[in-house]
């Protein structure tokens, strides 16, 4: 009787799993994300007061500078956060599936992506709390980019000094391994 209920519960939850996958693709089916590297990519950058998203929208634009900086920022949040989301759906999909050796490994790669959510926030927090309007970082096996609205007169050396000494405090990455960059 105990092995039937166990198979049942988790019949349930793999039902329940697979149809938030389902609805989740359904959704988000149409929506085309560009990738966070390509839109802080320095190609995309085509002046001081225009900036380029991967998909040809521009996004800051000299008239509408404040509303679009905040643009910018919520989209590449958006962005960060769809690429994870269809992540963790693929590795929750594949965990349903695997056994329980290869379920480890999926594990591993999601709590990953989940400590990497988490110091990212961690820094956005406290670049922000130092006085600036806005930031985004972006954990990569490269290394972390961390994206931060221009303070009045531009980034200066000591800015870029305090955001660095944040990333490595908060992260595990060396000074060549993170890259300041400032949005206009």
């Amino acid at each position: 009787m105990k092995i039937w209920k166990k198979n049942l519960v988790a019949a349930a939850v793999l039902v329940t799993v697979c149809a938030g996958i389902y609805i989740n693709w359904l959704y988000t089916e149409d929506q085309a994300a560009s990738e966070l590297t390509d839109t802080l990519d320095n190609d995309k950058i085509m002046s001081q007061d225009l900036l380029v998203m991967s998909d040809g929208t521009s996004l800051i634009d000299s008239n509408s500078y404040n509303d679009s900086v905040t643009d910018y920022f919520a989209a590449v949040r958006l962005s960060r956060q769809e690429a994870r989301d269809s992540a963790v759906g693929l590795l929750q999909e594949a965990m349903a599936y695997e056994t329980d050796a290869e379920s480890a490994q999926s594990n591993a790669q999601l709590e990953k992506i989940v400590q990497s959510a988490l110091c990212e926030a961690q820094i956005e927090s406290l670049v922000i709390a130092k006085g600036y309007a806005d930031c985004v970082a972006y954990i990569s096996d490269e290394g972390i980019s961390v994206a931060v609205a221009s303070p009045e007169g531009g980034l200066l050396q000591n800015d870029v000094a305090v955001i660095a000494d944040i990333v490595m405090t908060q992260s595990s990455y060396a000074m060549e391994d993170i890259h300041v960059v400032e949005v206009p």
